[in-house]
């Protein structure tokens, strides 16, 4: 059963959009084949992530990075016995985010060995980027969704060498959308796509593996209404076992980017990354 809840959508113009990047508060990341249509949607994706850019204060970390895991650097976390495996993919922040580093930590300890490869290779966009439009298409066009899905399979390709009987992949944003086109072959045994960037109707038309996709209330490029035309694609196809839900009170990037003093803004990331986690503990096995 696809579970939904449907809510009011609060659209964006493309002015006002530009007009939140430009107005949203910098912060110092330095620490831690493509069509027309592909580019477009993941400049819009990456425009929006930037209105709730990552907390980067520095938290405690379990895992380590590795200098080449199918040819990314990478953070992993988990014990490298686990047969089991999940890949992070980030938004255009990248894998340095800590809250995304600090989620696959909680993630290693229902016994999955976790990775969350850098696919921006030393890249991640930044706030200056994006506010400036020739420069946010020349990063779009050198880390566009074709070379993320690559790249992911040239990780998935090396955990089953390496013996890993199961693989789950979670995208944030644009990793969201890596995670569906992974989720239209059979390279995964379930899919989490998180407030994912902007996804046509064909696109969830051909996934094939079990797949959630879990939406913001406030969300310019995935809306609900479209998060809802999502789930009754999904409901037309009973082999694809699927989970949609938007959660109340959120904005596109809630996952992963918020205050970790703000005791509700906890809650509602608490909420999903739990449903994240559920859905792999029920197909990831």
């Amino acid at each position: 059963m696809t579970s939904f809840v449907s809510l009011n959508t609060h659209g964006f113009t493309a002015a006002n959009y530009w007009l939140g990047v430009a107005r949203a508060p910098r912060l110092h990341l330095s620490s831690h084949k493509t069509t027309s249509l592909t580019l477009v949607r993941q400049k819009r994706a990456s425009s929006q992530c930037c209105q709730s850019p990552p907390t980067l204060d520095p938290v405690y970390e379990k895992g380590q990075v590795v200098e080449d895991y199918g040819g990314l650097k990478a953070y992993i976390t988990g014990s490298p016995e686990s047969k089991l495996a999940i890949i992070l993919i980030s938004d255009v922040f990248g894998y340095e985010t800590p809250l995304l580093r600090n989620l696959a930590d909680k993630v290693s300890t229902s016994g999955y060995f976790v990775l969350v490869p850098d696919f921006f290779h030393g890249d991640p966009a930044t706030l200056e980027i994006v506010e400036n439009e020739n420069s946010i298409d020349e990063w779009l066009k050198k880390h566009n969704i074709p070379k993320g899905f690559e790249e992911a399979n040239q990780v998935i390709a090396v955990l089953k060498e390496r013996g890993f009987s199961a693989i789950g992949a979670a995208g944030f944003c644009w990793g969201g959308m890596v995670v569906v086109e992974l989720a239209k072959y059979d390279y995964i045994n379930a899919a989490v796509s998180i407030h994912p960037g902007p996804l046509t109707h064909d696109d969830i038309r051909e996934v094939k593996c079990p797949i959630s996709i879990l939406g913001a209330e406030t969300d310019t490029f995935s809306p609900p209404e479209v998060i809802k035309q999502f789930a009754e694609i999904l409901s037309s196809k009973p082999e694809v076992h699927s989970h949609v839900k938007i959660y109340p009170g959120t904005e596109h990037g809630w996952s992963v980017s918020y205050d970790v003093n703000d005791k509700q803004a906890v809650e509602k990331a608490e909420e999903v990354q739990k449903d994240m986690l559920d859905w792999f503990v029920k197909y990831v096995k």
